[in-house]
């Protein structure tokens, strides 16, 4: 099915919306990559109740994102159903993102984690009100197979933008992670905390929603939960994102650690990590063409095995290989990244065309809510256990030095158990059933059934 002029989206649209992404990967990949370090070598939080603090704060979601699903796809305003939130939300987004960084006045363990539980519930929740109404928007502004995958694109040079900002710009901040320091963390929790928010009123203005769609019959919570159910390519592309995410979560944990304590290159980590990010950001249109040549599922395959590959690598390689090959690799995990950011994300809207044709009905806000929650279950899943992997394994809290044991997680985390849930995405791949065939095939018939006369 060729793509129509209702389905083609200018460059400026594209941008409007991609730029949305960016504060999103900025604050996810900040927490990601320095929030258990700060909870152990700024605040001082043992492993395991950083752990805890991590899994209570996040439990919230497996309520609040169907939930809001359902809210989001039953709103009814002038400016849409998914942009009020974008309007809305974007202050109380960047306060609660802040707040996650404040070292509060009491040394107790148990207050502490009492603290950042509750600080995680909150900003998970405003992570929720603005990123599920964001994502739910991509099936709706195109329905277009390849355009969908343009779309997204855009927005992953974003997510990958925020993502380079999030890994390079913190330690200028902030200088060392260390007690010492808890003023600078503040400080740069208040600056991302500005700057991912205000990109959200850039897609408000930038983007419009097709008003048909808010027209279409919403049945109620449980027919929406049975829709979710029986769509069969949802499932897959959800496990797909799940198992892929939570490598991700897992690599982006342990990077830090890993040129800290393994290859002695602390001071070289903004380079190592400006490697990946550049090179994920020049490859995107790679991984467009490799989709638009075969599809999704196959690039996907692709993408994943090379990543595995040099994940696995990675957990095994020399120190006295030098900085050099540490780059070179990077940019290897470059390419990798890429695929994860582009195909796991441009898979799910395919769905909901699947959900439109089984059920009558749109359910975009409901398929994103659980899209959204399984993100997060890759983070409550990853952050979590490597925490608890790093204290069996004799990790010392603000110390200059490891013991092999910690290091030797540290590889096995990165390299291995990564690559084992990277493994299973392609698992699930294998077996996705929406190709490029079937997917023009469900919107052929869902055409069909618009144009037909009512009886």
């Amino acid at each position: 099915m060729s793509t129509t002029s209702k389905d083609r989206l200018s460059p400026l649209t594209k941008l409007a919306y991609g730029v949305g992404d960016i504060g999103f990967s900025l604050t996810d990949t900040t927490l990601g990559v320095l929030f258990l370090i700060f909870l152990l070598d700024v605040v001082g939080l043992d492993p395991a109740k950083a752990a805890l603090a991590i899994f209570i704060g996040k439990s919230w979601d497996y309520i609040n994102d169907p939930i809001f699903g359902y809210i989001a796809d039953r709103t009814r305003t002038r400016w849409g159903r998914r942009r009020p939130y974008l309007l809305f939300g974007f202050i109380p987004f960047g306060l609660a993102f802040a707040m996650m960084w404040y070292r509060p006045p009491f040394e107790g363990q148990w207050a502490l984690t009492a603290y950042y539980a509750f600080a995680y519930f909150v900003y998970d929740a405003m992570y929720t009100i603005v990123t599920m109404p964001y994502a739910a928007l991509t099936p709706e502004l195109t329905q277009d197979y390849d355009e969908r995958t343009s779309l997204t694109s855009y927005r992953m040079v974003f997510s990958l933008i925020g993502g380079l900002i999030a890994f390079v710009v913190p330690l200028m901040l902030i200088g060392t992670l260390e007690p010492g320091n808890a003023d600078r963390v503040m400080m740069m929790g208040v600056v991302f905390g500005t700057v991912s928010a205000l990109p959200l009123l850039l897609t408000f203005l930038g983007t419009r929603e097709k008003e048909e769609y808010a027209s279409l019959p919403q049945p109620g919570l449980k027919d929406q939960f049975r829709a979710v159910r029986g769509n069969r390519p949802f499932w897959f592309a959800a496990g797909i994102f799940l198992f892929t995410w939570t490598a991700v979560e897992i690599i982006q944990n342990m990077l830090l650690l890993f040129l800290k304590y393994r290859m002695k290159l602390e001071s070289e980590s903004d380079l190592v990590a400006g490697a990946v990010f550049i090179t994920a950001i020049f490859v995107l249109p790679f991984w467009v063409w490799v989709s638009m040549k075969t599809d999704k599922r196959q690039a996907y395959i692709y993408g994943m095995l090379f990543f595995i590959a040099i994940m696995v690598t990675m957990g095994f390689i020399n120190p006295s290989l030098g900085f050099s090959v540490v780059i070179a690799m990077a940019c290897f995990a470059g390419i990798g990244v890429s695929a994860v950011h582009v195909l796991t994300w441009a898979m799910i809207p395919d769905a909901v065309e699947v959900d439109e044709l089984e059920s009558g009905a749109r359910h975009e806000g409901m398929f994103y809510a659980l899209v959204t929650l399984f993100r997060k279950i890759a983070s409550s899943i990853a952050i979590p256990m490597t925490a608890l992997i790093l204290g069996w394994s004799g990790y010392v809290s603000n110390s200059t030095q490891q013991p092999e044991s910690a290091v030797w997680a540290i590889r096995m985390l990165i390299g291995p158990i990564a690559s084992l849930f990277l493994l299973a995405g392609t698992l699930f791949a294998r077996f996705y059933p929406l190709s490029r065939e079937a997917h023009a095939e469900t919107r052929n018939k869902i055409a069909a059934r618009r144009e037909a006369p009512a009886d």
